[in-house]
C-alpha cells in the first residue's frame, strides 16, 4: 500500500510584485508623456478689429495648394509681395477665407507664410 505525504497548505499568491510593476509603469508613462500647451494658431476674433479696416481690399482665399488675392489666382511665393502695396501700414488687416475644399493644414501653412513675411494681423472669415 502506498503512503503519501501530508498535503501542504496552499500558499496565496502575493500581489505585491504585480502592484510594484504597475506603479513603475505608471510613473514611467507619467514622466514620458508630454504635458503642456498644445500648438495653437493665433487669430483675432473677426469682430474685434473689423472696425479698423481701411485701405484697398486684402482678401486671400485658399484651397489646397491654390491661392487667390482679391479673386485673382496668385502663386504662394508671390503673395506677400502682392499684398505689400495694398497695406496702408504693417498692422493692416488681411482677411483669409477658405474655399470649399480647404483644410485646416492649408490655413496653418498660409498663416505661417504670411507671418514670416511680417503680416501678422490676420482674420479668418467663414466660407
Amino acid at each position: 500500500m502506498f503512503h503519501f505525504a501530508e498535503p501542504r497548505a496552499t500558499r496565496r499568491t502575493s500581489l505585491t510584485p504585480m502592484i510594484d510593476v504597475v506603479f513603475l509603469l505608471l510613473v514611467f508613462f507619467m514622466l514620458a508623456a508630454r504635458f503642456g500647451q498644445d500648438v495653437s494658431v493665433p487669430f483675432a476674433p473677426a469682430g474685434s478689429d473689423a472696425a479698423r479696416y481701411e485701405g484697398p481690399p486684402r482678401l486671400v482665399e485658399f484651397a489646397r495648394e491654390n491661392l487667390w488675392l482679391n479673386g485673382a489666382p496668385i502663386a504662394a511665393e508671390d503673395l506677400a509681395a502682392a499684398l505689400a502695396p495694398l497695406m496702408p501700414d504693417a498692422t493692416a488687416l488681411v482677411i483669409l477665407r477658405p474655399r470649399e475644399e480647404a483644410r485646416v493644414q492649408d490655413l496653418t501653412r498660409l498663416s505661417d507664410r504670411l507671418r514670416d513675411a511680417g503680416i501678422a494681423n490676420l482674420v479668418v472669415m467663414e466660407p
